[in-house]
């Protein structure tokens, strides 16, 4: 099954998260299919803290692929600011 979920990266203390698309039985940090956007909680504010693409979201939800809870609360919080 596909699952849109975090992947995380950055260093120690100071994280990094890519939202992709990949295979439910594939590592968090491992292979995926696709980069759908990115979020950056450490984000100051002349940075961009949060970036989806919702046409490639909306493609694959469309697909079957099951979001997960943090990735969900990430698009309808993107949705609201766009």
């Amino acid at each position: 099954m596909v699952v849109i979920r975090l992947a995380r990266g950055g260093a120690k203390k100071r994280p990094f998260y890519n939202i992709v698309a990949t295979d439910s039985r594939n590592r968090r940090d491992g292979r995926f299919i696709e980069r759908v956007g990115f979020y950056n909680p450490c984000a100051t504010a002349a940075e961009k803290g949060l970036s989806i693409n919702q046409e490639r979201l909306a493609y694959w939800t469309s697909h079957g692929a099951q979001m997960s809870p943090t990735v969900a609360r990430l698009a309808k919080q993107a949705a609201k600011a766009a």
